[in-house]
């Protein structure tokens, strides 16, 4: 097993970052590379403060801006004897991005023996354009403890019995592994993954011990931020917010997940509730309430469903959503509904000025810009809300 990771992909160059995969249009993911980390930065606080009018603005969040990504999400190419781990470029043909700079260290060096055990174990890779072949992704997740999380998105079971057999191998090549799936997407379209999970090992989920005390149970399918140094600086930010504000007794966490925001707001005297459409998010944090003895209450349903079917009306809501934003029935429901204050946690601030414009009774109060997402036009933007 080999002691060290990969040399990272990125590099600064007189103040700038480079990356040579980037610089030989190999991958052009990171759109920001000709831009310092401080332009970077300047350029979105000030998209941010152009669609969202906040009286106060916090300081940014920028944590780290290489080996950041706790997520690494590897599209199979190649053969079984020349395998990449990384993206299709326009012909369909791999390029194999097992150095990437954003990864973490753990990350870029499990991939690379994740990588020749795939070979070793004859795990042929799926050909999009013949449309044959079995392994599709490699989806590799970290822990702040350094374990690991392997999902093998495959299009059938045909190698089910190949690769449990030689799963010995990985957790030896691999030893930092503690959850090992195979995901099957049998579908030929542009899909991620698919619905069935077939778990092969004993832990079914990873945990993710932050350093705001709160330990999350990260499932298979679960949804996690792929920058775990900003994720606890998002969960800080909204834990103090509500920490001073007087008389919540009573706050919703929609869109939960794995219940990231519900059990830092949880507490002796506040009563929490959780909603996430997915039932496995919502085991896990179900298990984490318990395990932390926090009162907090887990619901497997929509997120807007559930709100315009409650009478009851919570002193606040946090909404996380995905980037398309909360949408006009919810922003609705919490401008009519009496709620004093909102925390929007929102990766994309057009859809939050679009949902803020259809509350215009809750008005922002403080906003923060997290930069989860260096190099790119992306980020966090957390805005707390009162009416």
């Amino acid at each position: 097993m080999a002691d060290a990771a990969p040399a990272s992909s990125l590099a600064v160059v007189d103040g700038l970052p480079r990356c040579h995969h980037f610089d030989a249009h190999r991958c052009r993911s990171c759109t920001l590379l000709g831009t310092t980390r401080d332009g970077q930065l300047s350029d979105k606080e000030a998209h941010a403060r152009g669609l969202v009018s906040a009286p106060v603005w916090l300081p940014t969040v920028a944590g780290p801006d290489v080996g950041f990504r706790n997520k690494a999400k590897m599209a199979v190419g190649g053969t079984v004897d020349a395998m990449t781990l990384g993206i299709l470029d326009r012909d369909l043909v791999g390029v194999d991005l097992r150095d990437c700079g954003l990864h973490s260290d753990g990350l870029r060096a499990a991939l690379d023996r994740v990588g020749s055990w795939v070979s070793d174990a004859g795990l042929t890779p799926y050909d999009v354009g013949a449309r044959r072949g079995e392994l599709k992704h490699v989806l590799l997740t970290e822990s702040p403890d350094a374990e690991l999380m392997l999902r093998l998105v495959m299009r059938s079971t045909a190698l089910e019995a190949r690769v449990r057999s030689r799963l010995p191998a990985l957790l030896e090549a691999v030893p930092a592994l503690r959850v090992v799936t195979i995901n099957l997407q049998p579908e030929h379209k542009a899909v991620l993954e698919g619905e069935r999970e077939i778990v092969l090992t004993a832990e079914p989920t990873l945990p993710m011990r932050l350093a705001t005390g709160v330990t999350l149970r990260l499932g298979p399918r679960s949804f996690f931020q792929t920058n775990t140094a900003v994720a606890e600086a998002l969960y800080d930010q909204a834990r103090a917010w509500v920490r001073d504000l007087p008389d919540v007794r009573t706050a919703w966490d929609l869109y939960c997940g794995v219940g990231g925001f519900a059990l830092h707001l949880a507490g002796a005297g506040r009563d929490v509730l959780g909603v996430e459409v997915s039932a496995d998010a919502i085991a896990a944090a179900t298990a984490t309430a318990a395990e932390l003895g926090v009162p907090a209450r887990l619901v497997a349903a929509d997120a807007t469903a559930y709100a315009l079917g409650s009478d009851a009306v919570p002193d606040l809501v946090v909404v996380n959503p995905p980037r398309r934003g909360i949408g006009s029935d919810l922003a609705a429901w919490l401008e009519t509904s009496g709620v004093r204050h909102v925390v929007y946690s929102s990766c994309n601030a057009e859809s939050l000025a679009r949902d803020l414009a259809l509350m215009p009774s809750l008005r922002p109060v403080e906003a923060r810009v997290l930069d989860m997402f260096p190099h790119t036009t992306h980020y966090e933007v957390l805005v707390l809300l009162a009416r």
